[in-house]
């Protein structure tokens, strides 16, 4: 059997005075603690219809946003809200409650809403490995719970049980996400918690609505032989990128340990993998076995090892791939080889990650890294002595060749390396480090009889190791002192404690399965044995209280005082106090992004909210993140915010408020729009930041204050020490991991009156590490350790959470460009600029107020500037820069990408083809005079669109001068020595009044002076000809008219004389005398030169 405690004997009172000396005579360091009733948060994640529904909570695999909020929001019409738009949501929700034990929770938690109570959640979004198809970001948002009662039935009048609720939001390329929750101040005091949220993209919904894993079948039954007599084994995968990670070792079984949770719950599956076993002479295997020996997990795919073969499995993870299949089976490969060992690569690198397979048989020492498809063999990077070095009672021995050895063997088993601390272990029956992989140190605290079967690291300075016996050894990075935590003294006192508080994570009978660090505290997963029931339970391993207690039972004295004795202790610590000071605002150096989300406001008295109220807060989440993704305009706006699109919704708040006070707010809900902004003034929380991001030359500054001396619990005067005994009891070390990369510089001031040192250091950049890389990607990983002398395993600080280390402080630092910066084309100032040097600016006759037109005869003065999209800061770009034209067009769809051949022709001064689109009179260029370099201080660009650019010869459209529209590409790679960063900036310029070519414009000149010419000759000709026009016109009118007039006169005589009746003749009379007046009307209208009449003779 392996315990992962002591076996428990009857509790001796030896034990038992040991655990009460230890709660009743701790040091006088110790503070004083209010007794303060223990409550906790709890957390669960339920799909977005079942809100309200008690006793429920849901895996995270649906990834799919909401499209049924449009009936929601269709209701809020007189709202700061818009119809035009649709509103999605995500599909699940955060459930919040408490308990403080004692009371029920219901009654509990109503108790704290009645108080004001109100859950405040911070969510983290872990950035994506893959930086080439998302962007780094460091992206929190913080929002506030909304009350909701429960949908069971109830006989209370108000409430019987209710929760808070927030949406649980989703953003691409993440799928680790932490979720902190805090109080609000009001109500009970809770601890602030972190839970785990991850997304599980190894489950599918089937037919029936039920969840069935993708990789295998779950099994619910824990026998208790799957875990008792077996050994510990290591929990592999990529640190802070795993969302589910798997354990193996299940003896005789093809199943694993899965979790999304990081153990707070875990499932037990088989796996539907083929278990073949294939053995031969090139790859012995001397029996069958269907347990899983290795397994590591990585950000979207799982891999195995059993027996010699390897198999891969990766999740359907919409949010990394873009796509709703994953591998859909157990993929075998590396069909060809026989894999003895799987080895992972705990940190991700250059946008991948990685895993190693050791081989044997035939390819014994081959090595398969990286995507499992590339073989590389192993080079000697040291060679290892045979037997163990004799380190003569000394903590640490440097390996010089010259020391002495003893007789045993040096077994090596293992490797490993800290990205960050630059250090390289090396473990077997011993422990060697090094920082340079050629100096080796040799940590005599690890006894040799030992044999380590593998360690863990929490990549902030702590390291825990396990033995093939169990036990558990804990290293402080930068120090060579190891403490053996497990078995101990002081695990004796803390069991003794635990069972004192009648703990159910500690039983006489329970195996240790594995050990991890998580958010930099360790953990063990162990079996319990109690009542023949078992059970798998995560714990926490109290290293701080661990070391109080063996330096509380190691280091004590009687003293007398008077006729009687008093129990005393030693204090090894060289300070009373340490804490930080003049920390700088955090998001300029930790690239924090955070937002911030209330919910809408309910105008029920009680302040409980609805179902729809809750769903218009789901909206209105859902749409403040994709503001935020959506945001990359190559124009600076002119409030830098991805939130400024809001702005105008704000200017009718009042009215909006006004309505919520009448109760008369649209679905009975007020939104404030001043409670969805991004924060950029956070401040520092007396801690340093989770990682320090350097680019060019920055720096870092802070104070370390520390005082000596004040322990003492008797009210007696305190000695005032001098400079030089100050000197001499406290002093601060930095240990940097890349010193040619970054400096430490300490000052120190001496506060005589107070017995303190005020230590200021200085982190700075050296600008020799790193070249020029795009925001966030290819940092150069390094860190810096804070030591104060003597306080490694002595010193520690008690909190309401319980004691915590102090005097070591190690944090990461990432050298580079930082994530959330970027070059943006300055509008605004160009305008102005152009206008006062060219004494006039004329925009485009359809006037387009997102791209401003320049013309092409006035000289172009552009502007940049860097946007820090983390902390709201905009300035202008003082650096030097490469200006190209990449693509063009006549209209915005006739656009095209411009080979690199072109871009070198429109682009260069060195072009000799009469290609060059435009000119400047700058004389610097780059190093092989292809390109000109630009600054905020050059002297303009010219225009030019050679004969043979693509812009010669514009054709215009319409009767207003030709356009074009440039494509230009502003580079500062290369030629800009102010910065990390390689700011990439692609921006359309409009460009208008170009010029036509000589050809065109004569052709056009010929054409028109000949049409001009052409209608000037008809003018004057008609001009001339249109008198003599008129007078043959009226002739021949005249003409005309007596034809008429004499056709009339003959048909009327000849009637006249005919033997016709009465009746025609009058007829014919009527119709003579008509036309005979119609006669004399056209002879009245004609000109004088027309001859009279005759009158007729009857």
């Amino acid at each position: 059997m392996y315990p992962a405690g002591p076996a428990w004997p009857k509790l001796r009172v030896l034990r038992a005075l040991w655990a009460l000396l230890a709660v009743l005579l701790a040091p006088w360091r110790l503070w004083a603690k209010e007794d303060i009733q223990e409550c906790i948060w709890h957390v669960v994640l339920i799909k977005f219809e079942a809100v309200g529904e008690e006793g429920r909570s849901d895996r995270f695999f649906d990834l799919e946003p909401l499209e049924s909020l449009d009936s929601v929001f269709s209701l809020l019409v007189d709202a700061p809200t818009d119809q035009n738009e649709k509103y999605l949501g995500f599909p699940y929700y955060l459930k919040i409650n408490y308990s403080c034990g004692g009371e029920s929770p219901e009654a509990q938690v109503r108790k704290g809403h009645l108080t004001g109570l109100k859950p405040l959640v911070l969510v983290t979004f872990q950035s994506p490995v893959n930086f080439h198809r998302w962007k780094i970001e460091q992206l929190q948002i913080q929002m506030e719970a909304a009350p909701f009662r429960s949908k069971e039935r109830c006989n209370a009048e108000e409430v019987c049980a209710m929760s808070w609720y927030t949406p649980m939001p989703i953003k691409n390329g993440s799928v680790v996400m932490y979720v902190d929750v805090r109080s609000n101040g009001l109500g009970p005091f809770i601890q602030n918690k972190r839970f785990h949220v991850n997304i599980n993209g190894f489950l599918q919904k089937q037919q029936d609505n039920t969840l069935q894993f993708t990789v295998g079948n779950e099994i619910f039954n824990l026998i208790p032989r799957y875990f008792i007599n077996v050994p510990s084994r290591p929990l592999w995968h990529t640190v802070n990128q795993t969302p589910v990670l798997i354990l193996g070792g299940i003896p005789d079984e093809k199943s694993v340990l899965l979790t999304d949770t990081s153990f707070t719950d875990f499932f037990l599956v088989e796996l539907n993998i083929d278990s073949c076993w294939v053995g031969s002479f090139y790859c012995p295997q001397a029996s069958f076995t269907a347990t899983i020996y290795d397994a590591i997990a990585t950000e979207s795919t799982l891999f195995i090892r059993q027996n010699q073969l390897v198999y891969y499995f990766t999740g359907t993870y919409v949010t990394l791939h873009e796509s709703n299949q994953g591998s859909g089976s157990w993929v075998r490969v590396l069909a060809n080889e026989c894999i003895k060992k799987l080895c992972p690569v705990h940190a991700h690198g250059n946008g991948s990650e990685y895993i190693m397979a050791l081989t044997t048989g035939k390819r014994e020492g081959y090595v398969h890294f990286g995507t499992i498809t590339v073989s590389n063999y192993l080079a000697i990077l040291y060679t290892i002595p045979e037997f163990i070095p004799d380190a003569r009672g000394l903590e640490f021995l440097m390996l010089l060749g010259t020391e002495s050895h003893t007789t045993f063997l040096m077994v090596p088993k293992g490797m490993f390396y800290n990205q960050y601390s630059n250090l390289l272990y090396i473990w077997g029956n011993f422990l060697l480090q090094s920082y340079n992989y050629e100096n080796f140190i040799y940590l005599a605290d690890f006894p040799k009889e030992q044999s380590i079967k593998y360690l863990v690291n929490s990549f902030r300075g702590d390291m825990a190791i396990v033995t093939e016996t169990e036990e558990i050894w804990y290293l402080l990075e930068g120090s060579y002192r190891m403490y053996k935590l497990f078995p101990s003294r002081g695990w004796e006192v803390h069991i003794n404690l635990q069972v004192m508080h009648q703990s159910s994570v500690y039983t006489p009978n329970e195996t240790m399965v594995t050990l991890f660090y998580e958010d930099t505290k360790l953990y063990q997963l162990v079996y319990l044995m109690k009542n023949q029931q078992g059970q798998l339970v995560k714990r926490h391993v109290p290293v701080e209280q661990l070391l109080m207690y063996q330096q509380l039972s190691n280091h004590y004295f009687f003293k007398r005082q008077g006729s009687h004795l008093t129990l005393s202790f030693t204090n090894f610590c060289p300070f009373s106090v340490m804490r930080l000071r003049d920390l700088p605002n955090p998001q300029v150096y930790s690239r924090q992004e955070r937002y911030q989300a209330r919910p809408p406001r309910v105008v029920e008295p009680s302040g409980f909210h609805n179902e729809n109220s809750l769903a218009v807060y789901q909206g209105l989440v859902y749409y403040l993140l994709c503001l935020h993704s959506e945001y990359h305009k190559p124009y600076a706006d002119r409030v830098h915010d991805s939130t400024w699109s809001w702005s105008n919704k704000k200017q009718d708040q009042d009215y909006y408020f006004y309505l919520a006070s009448n109760s008369q707010s649209p679905g009975n809900v007020y939104i404030d729009m001043a409670s969805y902004e991004k924060i950029y003034d956070l401040k520092a929380d007396y801690e340093l930041p989770e990682r320090i991001f350097l680019d060019k030359g920055t720096s870092y500054v802070f104070s370390v204050f520390l005082r000596v001396g004040g322990q003492s619990l008797e009210f007696t005067p305190e000695r005032v020490l001098t400079s030089e005994e100050l000197k001499s009891t406290v002093d601060l070390g930095v240990v940097l991991a890349d010193p040619g990369c970054i400096e430490a510089v300490v000052k120190q001031k001496f506060l005589i009156n107070r017995n303190s040192v005020l230590f200021r250091v200085t982190l700075s950049d050296k600008r020799s590490c790193f070249d020029q890389g795009l925001s966030g990607h290819h940092l150069l990983e390094t860190s810096m350790l804070l030591k104060v002398a003597g306080a490694v395993g002595h010193c520690f600080q008690n909190t309401h959470q319980g004691p915590r280390m102090q005097g070591n402080l190690m944090v990461p630092v990432l050298i580079g460009c930082p994530p959330g910066k970027r070059l943006a084309f300055d509008i605004t100032y160009t305008l102005q600029y152009n206008r006062l040097q060219n004494k006039h600016y004329f925009d485009c006759v359809r006037v387009d107020p997102e791209m401003p037109c320049f013309l092409f005869r006035d000289v172009f003065y552009p502007f940049f500037l860097i946007q820090d999209l983390v902390t709201g800061d905009s300035g202008s770009f003082q650096g030097s820069y490469v200006l190209k034209v990449v693509g063009g067009g006549p209209t915005l769809d006739t656009i095209r990408e411009y080979s690199e051949e072109e871009i070198y022709r429109f682009n260069s001064p060195l072009d000799k083809t009469h290609s060059l689109i435009w000119t400047t009179k700058n004389t610097t260029t780059t190093k092989d005079s292809a390109f000109n370099i630009m600054s905020h201080q050059s002297l303009g660009i010219e225009w030019l669109c050679l004969e043979n650019s693509p812009c010669y010869d514009a054709v215009p459209h319409t009767i207003f001068a030709p356009e074009f529209f440039f494509k230009v590409l502003v580079s500062n790679r290369g030629v800009d020595k102010s910065t990390y960063c390689d700011y990439q900036l692609i921006f359309l310029l409009h460009i208008h009044g170009l010029p036509l070519s000589a050809k065109r414009a004569f052709f056009i000149l010929m054409v028109s002076s000949s049409v001009f010419i052409g209608l000037v000759t008809l003018y004057i000709i008609f001009c001339l000809l249109l008198p003599v026009m008129v007078k043959a016109w009226n002739s021949l009118r005249w003409k005309i008219n007596n034809i008429i007039m004499s056709e009339s006169y003959y048909t009327y005589t000849s009637r006249n004389c005919s033997g016709t009746s009465e009746t025609r003749s009058t007829v014919s009379s009527r119709a003579g005398s008509s036309d005979s007046s119609k006669v004399a009307e056209a002879n009245q209208r004609a000109p004088e030169q027309t001859w009279k009449k005759k009158p007729l003779v009857t």
